[in-house]
């Protein structure tokens, strides 16, 4: 069993920047495929971004360039730095996590683990 907790969520303005993280429970965090997924009020869960165990990671074509993944093992830890905040990034963010292989990672399906989410506003 694995527990997920984001953090960092808040209020920033257009252009901003803000910082959420993720720790996990366990000790085999470093097995797993970690996940950001967010949700915006009457849309879907959608896949912001997705880090395997070695670090490798893959993203959004809505949020390249402007958000970076990264994890700490040794801290069981997930990170997802966003830049240049946008009004349409507003949503609730929420982490997953996956232990083995799937054909699709940006599917909120495939994770076992999810947190609770974290409330990220953007103003205009």
């Amino acid at each position: 069993q694995v527990q997920l907790v984001e953090s960092g969520g808040g209020l920033v303005q257009a252009g901003g920047s803000l910082r959420l993280s993720c720790t996990a429970s366990g000790r085999t965090f470093s097995n797993y495929v970690m996940a950001w997924f967010r949700q915006a009020p009457g849309k879907e869960r959608e896949s912001v971004g997705t880090i395997w165990s070695g670090g490798i990671t893959d993203y959004a074509d809505s949020v390249k360039g402007r958000f970076t993944i990264s994890r700490d093992n040794a801290k069981n830890t997930v990170y997802l730095q966003m830049n240049s905040l946008k009004p349409e990034d507003a949503a609730v963010y929420y982490c997953a996590a996956r232990l083995g292989y799937s054909r699709d990672y940006s599917s909120a399906g495939v994770y076992d683990y999810w947190g609770q989410g974290t409330q990220v506003t953007v103003s205009s």
